[in-house]
């Protein structure tokens, strides 16, 4: 994998870290073009799509395309407001205010990017509010302290609507701040072509992965709340590639992280071996 940009702990700037290629994502559609007037335009992206379909992938091109710093927010429900805008650390001889990463992001100009954010509590995503309109600041309570965006600020999220639609939604005061890119795994030639170039195997075998995989996600109506995703395929393939048995790495690497469900465990399994006799 190439390198990313880093994020710097002293005095709190941003080092941005130039990979030593440009981050690999292969476009299923216009998002790129779409991402970058979004930038250029200053607003808030959303990207909304399966788990594994290439949303972080994206972001990560994105920064390198745009030449900007890219920090990353993994959301959960632990995840307080204080954590993204900062906090007051206890010093040996007093107190210090720290800034979190959303603050950092505002003050350096940096992309900021809440992966799966409606994990986060919804009175941490109202902190996001007066970043994604026209005021584009940031308001630190605890210090009193109004932060403006500098320029090259960009506040990006995701989640998967599939997966979230039972248990959790942005709320519409929030969803419609952002403009949304509906992001889909890609088409059997193109994410064959991913494969076979992220986990280094041939053709024939990445092929009959991805041919795998569609009649896996078709398995969605029979309970499966997660499909395989371009990620699962790549780990599979790498496993076959270093001289695991095709079947031994499908289960391990496909079939096995998606289900403990008995009856749709074995289902994978007879889509493996009616795919790879």
């Amino acid at each position: 994998m190439p390198e990313q940009p880093v994020v710097s702990d002293s005095a709190h700037k941003l080092t941005a870290i130039e990979p030593a290629e440009e981050p690999y994502y292969a476009p299923t559609g216009n998002e790129v073009s779409l991402f970058e007037q979004c930038h250029a335009q200053q607003l808030a992206v959303m990207l909304k799509g399966p788990t594994g379909c290439g949303k972080t992938r994206l972001v990560e091109h994105m920064a390198w395309r745009l030449k900007r710093p890219l920090i990353t927010i993994a959301c959960h429900d632990d995840l307080a407001a204080s954590d993204l805008v900062g906090r007051f650390l206890i010093r040996h001889n007093g107190t210090e205010w720290q800034d979190g990463p959303l603050t950092r992001a505002v003050r350096e100009g940096a992309i900021c990017y809440l992966d799966e954010v409606v994990e986060a509590r919804q009175d941490t995503v109202v902190v996001l509010h007066a970043l994604t309109d026209h005021r584009r600041m940031l308001p630190i309570d605890k210090t009193g302290e109004t932060v403006q965006a500098a320029p090259g600020f960009q506040l990006v999220v995701s989640y998967n609507p599939g997966y979230q639609r039972m248990l959790k939604d942005l709320k519409p005061s929030t969803r419609q701040r952002f403009v949304a890119l509906d992001l889909n795994f890609p088409t059997l030639e193109q994410e064959t072509a991913i494969v076979e170039r992220e986990s280094g195997t041939d053709r024939a075998t990445a092929h009959a992965l991805v041919y795998l995989a569609q009649r896996i996600r078709s398995l969605r109506d029979r309970g499966l709340a997660e499909v395989p995703s371009t990620r699962l395929l790549i780990a599979t393939a790498a496993l076959a590639r270093h001289g695991i048995p095709i079947r031994d790495a499908c289960y391990a690497g496909l079939v096995s992280p998606l289900s403990d469900d008995e009856s749709l465990v074995g289902a994978m399994e007879d889509l493996v071996n009616a795919t790879f006799v």
